[in-house]
């Protein structure tokens, strides 16, 4: 099968695509024909080897213990393993490999069943790549960290992003009061998601502007938590999702403190992969409440493109690989 494989750290030029063995399929997995993923910050952090605590959480500190990247899947499931109840051959399925080996960038790869669940049939291949890894984020952002409330004032910063533009959406659907945060130019296509109100951050900085929001989730964290702390309510939570390393490291310190210290509330997301929320989301799906934003479409070939047109923090959307 073809594949996207990097044997080092580095940028871009460190994957190419190659032919390598077909993955052979485990008695408790699913072998899965790859046809649509999608790229995401993990990816190129992966690539990297950056931060360097991701060396250590998933092995290889000189070299990459995984050389195929890609966690988001969508496809078809071409031979199961003695042990799996859950699905059957020709089955169209999506799910996250963070928990399972990654290995999306291929044409094949195979996956415990508890990681995927059954697509909608509505729903296209690069439709369901897009959901995983940022519509999770932005669920578990929300709903277990923030503790969301119908009639709430939510703020989400970073609104045109992968995580953002789900959180947006998702968040209306638990039925508050939406105020989303990008540049001008992205405003409209804000808009259209449901936001209730949308603010160009070059032109009115919202941790100044008076209002104060229930939750805040910042998709986009380039400046202190501190800044956002007066447009909270006394009781608010701010919820740090994705951003600056500094910035994530400093909420993870000194968040507690402030917990502590006052009835606000700081919190930094660690998104656990998990079945039951992919249900959630496919739910949330097929009742219209969510659609994926997706920005453009590369090849299996094109991922390096994807991943370097991530970097520079411009994406509106996701950034899908059709297979």
């Amino acid at each position: 099968m073809k594949a996207i494989v990097q044997t080092e750290y580095g940028s871009t030029d460190v994957l190419s695509l190659e032919e390598v063995d077909k993955p052979v399929v485990p008695d408790n997995g699913v072998l899965v024909r790859v046809y649509a993923t999608s790229v995401n910050a993990g990816d190129w952090h992966l690539m990297r080897g950056t931060p360097f605590l991701i060396r250590l959480m998933f092995g290889g500190l000189l070299k990459p213990k995984i050389k195929i990247l890609g966690f988001d899947v969508a496809g078809k499931i071409e031979a199961i393993g003695k042990d799996v109840t859950q699905f059957k051959p020709g089955d169209e399925v999506f799910g996250d490999l963070s928990e399972c080996g990654f290995g999306a960038f291929a044409e094949y790869v195979c996956a415990t069943e508890d990681v995927l669940v059954l697509k909608p049939s509505a729903t296209t291949f690069e439709e369901a790549a897009a959901i995983p890894g940022a519509g999770v984020a932005a669920l578990q952002g929300l709903r277990d960290f923030g503790e969301i409330q119908s009639g709430q004032k939510v703020l989400i910063n970073g609104a045109s992003g992968g995580v953002g533009s789900f959180a947006v959406q998702i968040a209306k659907a638990f039925a508050t009061e939406v105020t989303a945060v990008c540049s001008s130019k992205k405003m409209d296509l804000v808009r259209s998601l449901g936001a209730d109100h949308v603010i160009d951050y070059t032109q009115v900085d919202v941790t100044k502007n008076g209002q104060c929001y229930d939750l805040i989730l910042d998709a986009a964290a380039y400046r202190s938590v501190f800044d956002y702390l007066p447009a909270l309510t006394t009781e608010g939570t701010y919820v740090m999702v994705g951003g600056a390393n500094s910035q994530f490291f400093q909420a993870m310190l000194l968040g507690a403190w402030i917990s502590r210290t006052s009835r606000r509330k700081v919190k930094c997301l660690i998104s656990k992969p998990n079945q039951q929320d992919l249900v959630t989301l496919r739910e949330l799906m097929v009742a219209g409440k969510i659609t994926p934003l997706i920005q453009q479409c590369y090849n299996l070939s094109e991922v390096p493109i994807a991943i370097r047109q991530l970097e520079q923090r411009q994406v509106v959307g996701k950034i899908v690989i059709s297979v």
